[in-house]
């Protein structure tokens, strides 16, 4: 789950982590009523949304008075970053900025660990710096037994200062920041810029956290932050129906009967030259109502072109799950085309049963996969 700048700068500040003044705002007046009120002479009006790029989109400005904040925020609010639009933006106190750090704090899962990256380049082209410069990049397991003791997070210190005064800082800042992810089980934490001032003093400017879905009963303040988007909404409708459902923005919508099989539906649709639309796991059964629902699901993707159903028959047998597809699709109106692939338990009656309908029947997964990607490409 992923939360807005200004909500984990909240966090970063119940932390001891400094941050500069903020307030939230949804219209211009709101944005020159909050100028106002921080008293500071330059402000930096900043569009929240769940993605980044927001620099290079028009989504940062600076504004120095009245006039040019509300200017500013009428031309930030209602704009679209990576086909989000923005219905609110941050107006907090500009930085005077000397220098700018990245910092994050990952779970690597291949380490079992917290990673902490540390480099002196930061901002908007970090990205660039890991692709073309990675070496310039410090990277640092954290022992999940050991943590954050002085000796560690000064010694890491050292890779961007030599100063005893930054060096204290970052190594408060490294502290708390790794017991803001233990506590309240992110897994990710990132500061980028973090900013060094004339007056040698280190400012989180920009925020960004990540939390474990699977952790947040534990933490009901922070789940309450959540803002789905509609692919999130959808996967959270295929979960309340027993699916697993993840949008990958193709135009083959898959509809398979266990985890394996459909990654393995996947990797053909693109050996094939083809793009899924979806990993959709419906489980074993041959129930009905349970494809109406699958199939509404995909329907709802509008660049979805064909729809491939991937059943392997083991308990469940074909011929039931051939009734099953039948029974649905008698509720379901689409001119999208369907493939079906039905292997396994009685197979060639589940096939037979199909063979005057208007699914596109295939006898074997390779066959299936082709008559799909053929049909996207209108070419079958």
């Amino acid at each position: 789950m992923k939360i807005h700048e200004y909500q984990a700068k909240e966090l970063f500040a119940a932390y001891d982590i400094p941050v500069k003044k903020q307030i939230l705002c949804h219209t211009a007046d709101e944005a020159v009523d909050a100028y106002s009120r921080l008293n500071v002479p330059l402000v930096v009006l900043k569009a929240q949304v769940l993605t980044g790029g927001r620099g290079k989109a028009g989504g940062i400005k600076l504004a120095d008075s009245p006039e040019k904040v509300k200017a500013n925020a009428e031309a930030i609010l209602g704009i679209k970053i990576k086909d989000i639009p923005v219905d609110r933006i941050l107006v907090t106190e500009a930085a005077d900025i000397k220098k700018e750090y990245y910092m994050s704090i990952v779970v690597d899962r291949n380490t079992k660990s917290a990673l902490l990256m540390l480099s002196s380049d930061g901002g908007i082209d970090i990205e660039e710096v890991a692709h073309s410069t990675p070496e310039r990049i410090y990277k640092f397991q954290i022992d999940p037994l050991l943590g954050t003791p002085d000796f560690f997070t000064r010694k890491v210190a050292f890779s961007l200062f030599t100063d005893i005064k930054l060096i204290n800082q970052l190594s408060h800042i490294i502290k708390s920041l790794y017991k803001l992810m233990l506590e309240t089980d992110a897994s990710l934490a990132e500061i980028n810029p973090l900013v060094l001032t004339p007056d040698d003093t280190l400012v989180a400017v920009d925020a960004k956290m990540t939390f474990d879905d699977n952790a947040l009963y534990r933490h009901p303040q922070i789940a309450a932050l959540f803002e789905p988007t509609e692919e999130e909404k959808k996967e959270k409708e295929a979960k309340s129906k027993g699916f697993s459902y993840v949008h990958l923005g193709g135009e083959i919508g898959c509809m398979v009967n266990g985890a394996g099989l459909a990654m393995a539906t996947m990797d053909l649709i693109k050996r094939y030259r083809g793009k899924p639309a979806n990993f959709l796991d419906i489980g074993g059964s041959s129930n009905s109502e349970k494809v109406v629902h699958a199939m509404k699901l995909l329907l709802q993707d509008s660049d979805v072109k064909v729809v491939l159903i991937n059943i392997f028959g083991g308990i469940t047998r074909c011929d039931d799950v051939a009734n099953g597809l039948l029974k649905a699709f008698e509720q379901i109106d689409t001119d999208i085309p369907v493939v079906v692939r039905l292997t396994g338990t009685n197979e060639e009656l589940g096939r037979a049963l199909l063979k005057d309908s208007k699914l596109y029947v295939a006898n074997t997964m390779s066959e299936a996969t082709r008559m799909a990607v053929n049909l996207a490409l209108k070419t079958y």
